[in-house]
């Protein structure tokens, strides 16, 4: 497996530990103690290298950003190479439900040199009226996940569990458990803000009471109840979205949260340590302004953007 890795660039060049206030973030990891993990006194970032770029269509800074991603990603560009050994009728089937023979051409010609992305706006439903206006990154990350084969975004996906008790005789009313590509954190509005503490408040219990009270079926009334999310099966690739923007009330529009955010090198959980690969970030705001990926490579061990 790939392991993720997620970075702060630096005037000077060098990825480490630090903050950085783009508008909009999504921070890519995976699972540690993978081959191509490597001294953190080696990594710099660079443009000069044997990669190559992708063409702008218009304002597609958007998805040119996720398919570098996933282009970097190894485990996910080996599953998209491997799927022609799947038999002559799935791959008819793969051809006209899946993006995989798109990527596929997509990653062969990236090889080779700066490529286009025709292919994959025209499967993707992206009209040429659409080319000028801006979208989210976010948004088509986990829609090209959920267009390509399982065995191909298997490695994104995690399973989470929610429940519901009554907080009076600790009743579950509720025990459900679900897949997920990314994990949406919520900012405030301090001007400092961690990824480490947002990962871990997005699994804190919260509780409803007074007007809020849920019905508890086996206590046939309202009561208090705890709310709870847990991470049930860890994906090989953690995601996390940073939600930049909220909605103010007093001017009934959407603003940017011009928070500094602090990401670190490496994310403890329960159940392993993810290590950042990438992070695809936007600078602007709501009305316009431009994606870009610094990503780690797993083949030199260095990171470009």
């Amino acid at each position: 497996m790939s392991p993720a890795i997620f970075s702060i660039v630096h005037i000077d060049g060098l990825i480490s530990n630090s903050t950085l206030k783009p508008s909009r973030i999504l921070i890519i990891m995976s699972k540690r103690n993978y081959s191509y993990m490597t001294d953190n006194s080696k990594e710099n970032v660079t443009t000069d290298n044997k990669l190559h770029g992708l063409y702008n269509q218009g304002s597609t800074c958007y998805l040119n950003s996720v398919l570098q991603v996933f282009f970097m990603t190894k485990d996910f560009r080996e599953a998209v190479e491997s799927q022609n050994q799947v038999n002559e009728h799935q791959n008819q089937v793969n051809e006209q439900t899946t993006l995989d023979l798109q990527l596929k051409y997509l990653f062969n010609n990236l090889k080779e040199g700066r490529a286009h992305t025709k292919e994959i706006t025209s499967k993707l439903g992206i009209q040429k009226v659409d080319l000028y206006m801006q979208r989210d990154a976010a948004e088509y990350f986990e829609k090209i996940l959920g267009m390509v084969s399982l065995d191909v975004s298997k490695i994104f996906q995690g399973q989470l569990r929610h429940t519901v008790t009554c907080s009076e005789f600790n009743h579950i009313n509720n025990n459900e458990e679900g897949p997920f590509w990314t994990l949406p954190l919520s900012m405030g509005n301090d001007n400092y803000y961690t990824v480490m503490d947002g990962f871990h408040n997005f699994f804190k219990t919260s509780t409803v009471s007074g007007d809020n009270q849920m019905y508890c079926d086996q206590c046939e009334k309202k009561t208090d109840a705890e709310f709870a999310c847990e991470l049930v099966q860890p994906p090989e690739i953690l995601t996390l979205l940073l939600k930049r923007f909220e909605f103010d009330y007093y001017s009934m529009s959407y603003v940017k949260i011009e928070s500094w955010v602090d990401v670190p090198h490496k994310l403890q959980t329960k159940y392993c340590t993810y290590e950042l690969y990438a992070v695809v970030d936007h600078v602007g705001s709501l009305r316009g302004g431009h994606y870009t990926a610094t990503i780690k490579s797993y083949e030199d061990h260095n990171w470009y953007r």
